[in-house]
C-alpha cells in the first residue's frame, strides 16, 4: 500500500468519487483529429500523469478540461456538472480548475503578492487582508515567501513557476491541471518545481499532469496515461507501466527515452 492510499482524514474523505469525467471526447483542428474518443475518469484525490510523444494530444486533452479548447463530440463533466459553454458559468468553472502552463503567465506589472491575491479578490470576493494572509501562506508553502513584494522579472523561472502554482492554489480549486510546467525551465530549476508538485500530490490534491518528467510520473502518479496519435493507448500504475508496458507504442516510447 502506498502512502497515498494510506492517506487519512480530509484527504481520504470523498476519495474514489469521479471528479473529472471525459466520455467519448473528440477534437478536430481542421482535418486533423487531435483527440480520438477519449474516455478518462479522474477520481477525487488522484494524480494522473499523461505522457506520450510530441503531437499525441496530451496538451489538447489537458486544455479541454477547463474549456480552453472546445470539443467537437463527447462530454466532459466536473464534479457531476457538464462544462458550461461561456459567460459567468464558464468563469465560475475555471475558478474550480487551477491551471499551470509552460509559460508562467504572471502579470509583469503586479507584485508577486498581487498576482496571487488578484483571483481570490476579484473572482471569489475575498477581502484584501484575508486574501493577502492566504497568499503569504501559499507563497511560504511553495518556498518563495521572501519574494512577495518583488515583480516577476526579478525572479528566476523556477520561482515564477512556483508563484504560478501558488496563484492557482489560491482559488482553492477542485482539480489542478499542469501542462508541461517544467519544459521552459533550466535543468536546475526543474527539481524545485517538481518538489512542490510532489508535495501537492501527497497532500491529496487532484491533479492531471502533462509532463516529460518520467521521474515525477514514477514517484507521484497514481496512474500513468500514455497517449499516441490523439488516443489513449494504455493506462496503468507507474510500476506496471514502466516495468511492463503492454503496447508496442509504449514499449517503443519508453525504449527511446529511458536509454538516455
Amino acid at each position: 500500500m502506498t502512502t497515498m492510499e494510506q492517506g487519512s482524514g480530509s484527504v481520504s474523505a470523498g476519495r474514489g468519487e469521479p471528479l473529472v469525467v471525459l466520455d467519448g471526447v473528440q477534437k478536430f483542428f481542421g482535418q486533423m483529429q487531435a483527440l480520438k474518443d477519449i474516455d478518462l475518469t479522474v477520481t477525487r484525490g488522484e494524480v494522473v500523469v499523461v505522457i506520450g510523444p510530441s503531437g499525441s494530444g496530451k496538451s489538447t486533452l489537458c486544455r479541454t478540461i477547463n474549456r480552453l479548447e472546445t470539443i467537437d463530440n463527447g462530454s466532459i463533466t466536473l464534479d457531476g456538472q457538464p462544462l458550461p459553454q461561456e459567460g459567468k458559468a464558464l468563469a465560475a468553472l475555471r475558478a474550480e480548475v487551477g491551471m499551470v502552463f509552460q509559460s508562467f503567465n504572471l502579470f509583469a506589472h503586479k507584485t508577486i503578492l498581487q498576482n496571487v491575491t488578484l483571483g481570490p479578490i476579484k473572482v471569489r470576493g475575498m477581502k484584501k487582508d484575508e486574501a493577502e494572509k492566504k497568499a503569504r501562506e501559499l507563497l511560504d508553502r511553495v518556498g518563495v515567501s521572501l519574494q512577495a513584494d518583488k515583480y516577476p522579472a526579478q525572479l528566476s523561472g523556477g520561482q515564477q513557476q512556483r508563484v504560478a502554482i501558488a496563484r492557482a492554489l489560491a482559488m482553492q480549486p477542485k482539480v489542478m491541471l499542469f501542462d508541461e510546467p517544467t519544459s521552459a525551465l533550466d535543468p536546475e530549476m526543474i527539481k524545485e518545481v517538481l518538489d512542490v508538485m510532489v508535495d501537492l500530490a501527497r497532500g491529496g490534491m487532484t491533479m492531471v499532469v502533462v509532463t516529460h518528467e518520467m521521474g515525477f510520473a514514477r514517484t507521484a502518479a497514481d496512474r500513468v496515461v500514455f497517449m499516441a496519435d490523439g488516443a489513449i493507448v494504455e493506462e496503468n500504475t507507474p510500476e506496471e507501466f514502466f516495468t511492463n508496458p503492454q503496447s508496442d507504442r509504449a514499449k517503443d516510447f519508453l525504449g527511446k527515452i529511458l536509454k538516455h
